[in-house]
């Protein structure tokens, strides 16, 4: 195939639009640290309203700052020069958002008023009064009315959405108000089309480590208990008014975050867009699918094989991870057990990091954001299916309606392959220079607290079918890949007895993201997830 000279020129000139840009935090701008052994960055801010906490990770220091109830007090302050929040969307993170946002301001009472905006004719509008947002008081309007009347819009509209309605969004934006996102895409769409943000105005986020339904579900039941939330990572990409940090910091803690840390809005959207196609969800679907048939071509009944392999991670594994830390898992295994787990381990881990290393290669050079938004130009065309539908997941089905929590497996073998994706996916992540609070939350804090739990109670098919566009897209997109890599590469490297590779084994057990995950476990909420209790959440399902 060639290409004219001028063909030439458009590509490299695009190429340079998405060349990978190097993880660097706000702090080390103008003297920039040496990484450390694991290439994990430190990161530390300033607050004139919350106290912060400085808190090691592994091999480095970073800043945070403590949530809790008790801190809602100081929410006025943060919040200064606020008079009005305007909530733009109502897909899965603007429903949480917005209700604790409103019952925290009202708690200390604020008379900051929080406004839902939705497109004109929206069917939201009626799940939206549901809530107790009215078109009445104030509380429910068209979103660029909202948005005209907002100090601070957080705009909650679908990625592509976002991609088509930036220009609009921006310009009716008043003088001196604060954009707020809750997740990087539009930056590095902005990117990808050689545009930014206007310059006059701040741009902040605050990103929640979990999908809309927890964040709601756990600030209702920590109620009680001083709070408990989903953790949440802060950007400050653009500070005009110098009061930035403090006002993120103010929603995170509203949102009833256990605790907050810095990132870049960049490092977010590398990390985000890529932790979904990982291990969050595109690698656990993966996963599952490829050894739900391989434990039944070695004889298993389905039951038994969803068993072995779904309920295992979602059930079990995570659990354990969650409140031991991911070497917990190992550390559990003796005898035969173990030894299963080491070949599963080293068989899974070079096959899987492979996928995630193109995985984030895609996502930073922008060409997984330019997927995206190309799947969404063609959606009127070719609608996005369900995939609940095959043997896999409808035996799943079966076997959640018969489930004995306790007598849910811990199959060594998935343990290994489970372990080594995680741990292949925290090595990318470190590689690339995120600091150790963001690849723990990212690899497994959002997996193990948040959307394993809903996979456990509504299967990994719904996770996947009822997620967001941008993840549904990048699942469906990655899992046949890790399916058919730990396939055709490590399954096989076990069957033919391949040599358990001891540098990896030594490598995983002297790991410093252990250390990190122990002071990630001490800062995690009070009470788990429950998925039973009343709620007054959104639940997606798409039928």
């Amino acid at each position: 195939m060639k290409f004219t000279p001028s063909a030439i020129l458009v590509f490299l000139a695009s190429a340079s639009a998405f060349a990978p840009t190097a993880f660097v935090p706000r702090t080390a701008l103008s003297n920039q640290p040496q990484a450390s052994s694991s290439s994990a960055l430190s990161m530390s801010f300033t607050s004139m309203v919350f106290d912060v906490q400085e808190v090691t990770f592994a091999d480095t220091k970073e800043t945070i700052v403590k949530g809790g109830r008790d801190l809602f007090p100081l929410l006025p302050k943060a919040f200064e020069g606020i008079s009005n929040i305007g909530v733009i969307g109502w897909g899965s993170q603007a429903p949480a958002q917005a209700q604790n946002l409103r019952d925290s301001l009202k708690e200390v009472g604020s008379d900051i008023l929080v406004t839902i905006g939705l497109r004109k004719g929206s069917s939201s509008f009626e799940e939206a009064k549901g809530c107790g947002f009215t078109e009445e008081d104030g509380t429910l309007g068209e979103m660029f009315e909202v948005i005209k009347q907002s100090d601070l819009v957080i705009l909650l509209i679908s990625d592509a959405a976002q991609a088509k309605l930036y220009k609009d969004i921006f310009a009716a934006m008043k003088p001196g108000a604060t954009l707020g996102l809750s997740h990087g895409f539009l930056l590095g769409y902005l990117d990808s089309i050689g545009e930014s943000f206007s310059e006059d105005m701040d741009v902040i986020a605050v990103c929640p480590k979990g999908m809309g339904p927890s964040v709601r579900r756990l600030y209702e039941q920590g109620k009680e208990v001083n709070g408990a939330g989903i953790n949440s990572s802060f950007a400050v990409h653009q500070d005009k008014s110098g009061k930035a940090t403090d006002l993120a910091l103010g929603w995170g803690i509203a949102l009833g975050s256990p605790f907050m840390f810095e990132t870049s809005l960049r490092s977010e959207y590398c990390s985000d867009i890529f932790g979904e196609r990982g291990i969050l969800l595109g690698a656990v679907h993966g996963i599952v699918e490829s050894l739900y048939r391989r434990y039944q071509r070695q004889g298993m009944t389905p039951e038994q094989a969803f068993l072995e392999s779904s309920e295992s991670i979602t059930g079990n594994i995570v659990k354990i991870i969650s409140t031991k830390g991911i070497k917990a898992v190992y550390d559990m295994l003796d005898g035969e057990d173990k030894k299963t787990f080491q070949t599963a381990y080293s068989a899974a881990y070079l096959p899987a990091k492979e996928i995630l290393q193109e995985i984030y290669d895609e996502v930073s050079s922008g060409n997984e954001i330019r997927t995206v938004i190309m799947h969404g130009s063609r959606i009127d065309k070719y609608p996005v299916g369900k995939i609940d539908g095959t043997d896999t997941w409808i035996v799943g089905e079966k076997v959640r309606s018969e489930r004995d929590e306790d007598k849910i497996p811990l199959n060594p073998f998935t343990a290994g392959v489970y372990v080594s994706t995680m741990m292949a996916q925290i090595d990318v992540l470190l590689e690339q220079g995120h600091p150790y609070s963001e690849v723990v939350n990212e690899s497994v804090i959002e997996a193990v607290d948040s959307l394993c739990p809903y996979m456990h109670y509504r299967g990994v098919a719904f996770m996947v079918d009822n997620c967001s566009f941008t993840a549904k897209t990048g699942s469906r997109k990655w899992a046949p890949r890790f399916d058919y890599i730990l396939d055709q590469l490590a399954y096989t490297a076990v069957d033919n007895g391949k040599p358990v590779n001891e540098e990896l084994l030594k490598a995983f057990e002297e790991h410093p993201v252990h250390a990190a995950v122990e002071e990630c476990c001490k800062l995690r909420p009070l009470v788990d997830i429950s998925l039973f209790a009343d709620t007054s959440t959104k639940e997606i399902v798409i039928q």
